[in-house]
């Protein structure tokens, strides 16, 4: 397992899934009983974005750069939680109240964003399973007794955690795609997850890279027979074979009445993450 997120942290891919998290976070938040968020591929939670690692592919600069200098009357409201996650890592390096995207220094990866929003009745489990990553993870979450930390394979980890006892809550899976056959390993997990736990809400994120190898992976999920939504954000055009163009997120069981507020994000982010307004959104069933 060679993969290390912090090359790409902060991307557009980043930017997307993040605020599409948190727009599914908050609708869990609108009632009062607790519920539990599930992370399978974790990651660090913290990325140094001045570490040479991301300063190398400097990935950073056309995603959540972008987001931080568009202008703040711009960017959808649904995503403030987000914005606020980012400001909180990055104080200090906040001149006149302002971050932009030349000032930033930290990068949030989803277990810090989902913790931002958990109250004290909720509950995540966050699963990784790089050695030094996990345990840099440990570290970030260190006697904070709402958060498991497991050194485990995210697959395998949904049979041991699902469902959770507080019957409510949201499946992140998020995988890097280092494997050829990763979307048939995502559909192997996701079915035998739905099979502990049909009422979970599940978003799967997926890289836009081949058109064919997205449909057929949807087709599959909308054989299994559960509500789905699916979203997909393309900031550019292809000009090679499998050019990283764009990506997307199926959520099965969608929350209630959540279209128009994710309709809303994608446009703005797309506005912001394509200066050319090259691409463009989708959100459908």
């Amino acid at each position: 397992m060679n993969y290390r997120h912090i090359y790409h942290a902060g991307n557009f891919a980043d930017v997307f899934k993040h605020c599409v998290l948190v727009v599914l976070l908050e609708s869990l938040l609108r009632k009062e009983k607790p519920f539990c968020y599930v992370d399978t591929h974790a990651g660090l939670g913290i990325y140094d974005l001045q570490q040479e690692s991301s300063q190398k592919t400097l990935e950073y600069l056309s995603g959540v750069s972008r987001v931080l200098d568009y202008g703040h009357k711009d960017i959808p409201v649904e995503i403030t939680p987000y914005l606020t996650a980012i400001k909180k890592l990055n104080q200090a390096y906040i001149v006149n109240d302002d971050l932009t995207g030349d000032n930033i220094h930290f990068y949030p990866g989803s277990p810090f964003i989902a913790r931002s929003l958990l109250r004290s009745q909720d509950r995540m489990v966050l699963m990784e399973l790089h050695q030094e990553d996990v345990l840099t993870l440990r570290e970030v979450f260190s006697r904070d007794k709402q958060v498991a930390v497991h050194h485990y394979d995210g697959y395998q980890g949904l049979k041991a955690f699902l469902p959770p006892a507080e019957r409510r809550g949201l499946v992140l899976i998020d995988p890097s795609f280092e494997q050829k056959n990763e979307l048939d390993l995502v559909l192997s997990a996701l079915e035998s997850a739905l099979s502990r736990w049909q009422t979970g809400i599940y978003a799967i994120w997926y890289p836009i890279k081949d058109f064919t190898l997205v449909d057929n992976f949807l087709r599959a999920i909308r054989k299994m027979g559960f509500p789905y939504l699916i979203s997909d954000l393309i900031i550019g055009k292809q000009t090679m074979l499998k050019e990283f163009i764009g990506c997307g997120m199926v959520i099965v069981n969608p929350p209630w009445q959540i279209e128009a507020a994710l309709e809303k994000v994608l446009q703005g982010l797309w506005k912001a993450l394509s200066p050319e307004l090259i691409g463009g959104v989708r959100v459908t069933k």
